[in-house]
């Protein structure tokens, strides 16, 4: 047996999908979906390794994942292996964008050491037609500076307990949120505003950009001052913080090693 580690870069349209991982056998998952591609593209059971579970209706533009596989004595370039995948996958919305060898070392989940996560909103009256899959529309104005001031409250190492969901499974609620970043430019040419929320951090709790979100429209609509962000922060409970902003907006843009 000659096992190759392989890291795949995965681009994905999480809408119709129950997230990333694997679940019961008539549940539609990415990692079901590109497991069963690599089955039928070489008839080997093999499980893949992300680097995070995203959750049912969240999409991925640098997704990344690992597995191992024996191709006998046969040479298989990453161009190849990518091509052959992605013929199974169709028409299914997931494309491996990229593979490459890597050593047995490499693990795409306990070895990420950053992650990039893009939320994007579209601020105008009229819903956005061909974006509204990818966004979360809203329709009353955003004052975006005040959601800039807000967000800086929660740079740093923190616990996050208000931002993270009640059924969170992580042992620890702290985490260092490296950068937020949130940036406002003209979406139609007329009246739309598409204002996107960046956060990147080695790792999050489940929901917590979602949560930050929500908290961050809060404030866009005043109804919740930048100030008052710090002492959402440091209630530590859930129930002071915003709602959980709508898992279309969101997407996994890319992960460092």
């Amino acid at each position: 047996m000659t096992l190759k580690r392989w890291k795949i870069t995965i681009e994905y349209d999480g809408t119709d999908f129950h997230g990333w991982q694997r679940q019961k056998p008539h549940v539609s998952t990415i990692q079901q979906s590109i497991e069963t591609a690599i089955y039928k593209f070489c008839a080997q059971d093999i499980k893949i390794t992300g680097a995070g579970r995203t959750d049912a209706g969240v999409h991925a533009h640098g997704q990344v994942s690992h597995f191992d596989l024996d191709y006998g004595d046969r040479d298989i370039s990453g161009y190849d292996l990518a091509k052959a995948i992605n013929a199974h996958l169709r028409p299914k919305p997931i494309a491996v964008i990229n593979a490459e060898e890597v050593g047995s070392e490499f693990h795409a989940r306990f070895g990420a050491t950053n992650k990039l996560y893009r939320y994007r909103l579209v601020r105008r009256s009229a819903p956005p037609i061909h974006d509204l899959r990818h966004v979360w529309h809203i329709k009353h104005d955003l004052d975006v500076e005040t959601m800039r001031q807000g967000s800086q409250y929660l740079v740093g190492h923190h616990d996050f307990t208000s931002f993270r969901d009640s059924e969170c499974e992580a042992r620890s609620p702290m985490r260092t949120l490296d950068s937020i970043r949130v940036t406002n430019t003209p979406y139609d040419g007329a009246v739309g505003q598409h204002i996107c929320v960046e956060l990147e951090a080695q790792s999050f709790l489940h929901h917590q950009c979602r949560n930050i979100v929500g908290t961050l429209v809060d404030v866009g609509r005043g109804k919740v001052t930048p100030e008052q962000m710090k002492g959402i922060l440091d209630a530590k409970d859930r129930t002071k913080a915003g709602m959980t902003a709508p898992a279309s907006g969101l997407s996994l843009v890319r992960i460092d090693y």
